[in-house]
């Protein structure tokens, strides 16, 4: 039963170009945005569980460690230890990614910024909606 009804919605969304290429779409930026996509649901997951960086006890650690030579293992694990995969730490992923792909596609993030706010400052409280 399952297969037929796969086999009708597949034969309707070829029937209906969903499974036709686009050549102006870079199947790299796709693969890009679902990347941030994916970092985006590690951050909220990370949020929703309560796990944020400890930043103090990360850098209190650090210090310890500071004047021991070849520490970068040592500082890895206290990184893995405090602050990976936290709500920051997801963000900052994010954030890398989506500067990443602004870098790929030569975007000037920037003045799109700057752009941004400067209309969203003009915009009606909560942008006019009710919410």
């Amino acid at each position: 039963m399952l297969n037929e009804l796969r086999d009708s919605i597949h034969k309707n969304a070829l029937e209906h170009g969903f499974y036709e290429v686009n050549p102006s779409i870079d199947p790299l930026v796709i693969d890009k945005l679902l990347l941030i996509h994916s970092e985006i649901g590690e951050t909220t997951e990370a949020y929703r569980t309560g796990h944020f960086a400890n930043i103090d006890k990360y850098n209190k650690a650090i210090k310890i460690v500071e004047d021991l030579e070849n520490n970068s293992d040592t500082r890895r694990l206290i990184f893995e230890s405090e602050i990976k995969d936290s709500f920051e730490d997801e963000i900052a992923d994010t954030i890398i990614r989506l500067l990443d792909l602004c870098g790929y596609l030569e975007i000037d993030v920037d003045k799109h910024i700057e752009l941004k706010h400067k209309y969203n400052k003009a915009r009606a409280y909560k942008h006019g909606k009710a919410f």
